[in-house]
């Protein structure tokens, strides 16, 4: 049965003093990383978020379709326009993103994680969680930054194929989860990761590899016209992927990853 999100609620829970504090909430958007991509829509409000009850075009990495039902899960996005975030561990932001979504789980449910790269979050193997980041810039300087978060909350059936199987968090801990206060967890958390992007990001390289089951591991990684198979030897600095092969070691910028 769906829910309305109670806002009294969650800023009660919100511990933070940039992020979510502009709080954008509506009942239905196409995309809710197109809405924030929009300045003339959403303003320029550094961590303004954007939750909406359903997408009608949510969508993943390489444009996939994002399906979650209304009223039951979390699709929001976060909107950065601190130009100090846009360093050359920019990339890095998709990580503490992830982590920051795993670390929620993890305090408020006891739940065992782990990080699939680039971008996913999973519970016994099933994936919890996705983000997508997308920006906008003018020549070579990002303008802004829209990160895109979808977590399967209370969903406990999903129609459809998938190249990893979903879950839901009742499906996992077996009980109806309070959105207003993961969202305020995730968040509270998310705010003091994101700074650890510029004063420590070896700390997220760490955490984030600790929760990465597939390190070590001979998998296959596709960019859809392309597959390569190696041992995932480990992330760089910048959280690219080291894949091994025989003699061979080579950096993986993107792609779809599984174990062979």
């Amino acid at each position: 049965m769906e829910s309305v999100f109670n806002l009294e609620n969650f800023d009660i829970k919100l511990d933070t003093e940039i992020i979510g504090r502009n709080i954008i909430y509506i009942d239905e958007t196409p995309s809710t990383n197109s809405f924030l991509l929009d300045p003339a829509i959403s303003g320029n409000t550094n961590g303004t978020i954007l939750i909406a009850e359903k997408q009608i075009k949510g969508r993943g990495r390489k444009d996939r379709q994002w399906y979650s039902t209304k009223g039951l899960n979390l699709t929001f996005s976060i909107l950065l326009t601190n130009k100090k975030y846009f360093t050359k561990r920019f990339n890095l932001i998709n990580f503490a993103t992830a982590l920051s979504t795993a670390i929620a789980i993890e305090n408020l449910f006891q739940s065992r994680t782990e990080l699939k790269w680039p971008n996913d979050v999973l519970i016994n193997k099933k994936k919890v969680a996705g983000v997508l980041i997308e920006s906008t810039s003018k020549g070579e300087k990002i303008e802004r930054v829209v990160i895109g978060i979808g977590i399967n909350v209370n969903q406990t059936s999903f129609q459809g194929s998938f190249n990893v199987q979903p879950t839901s968090l009742k499906n996992e801990t077996g009980g109806t989860v309070i959105r207003e206060t993961l969202l305020a967890e995730l968040l509270n958390v998310f705010e003091e990761t994101l700074e650890q992007v510029i004063s420590n990001y070896k700390w997220i390289l760490k955490e984030w590899k600790q929760r990465c089951g597939m390190i070590g591991e001979r998998i296959s990684v596709s960019d859809g016209e392309k597959t390569k198979n190696g041992i995932f030897d480990d992330i760089d600095e910048n959280g690219f992927m080291i894949l091994k092969n025989k003699d061979k070691v080579e950096k993986i910028y993107f792609g779809d990853v599984s174990i062979v």
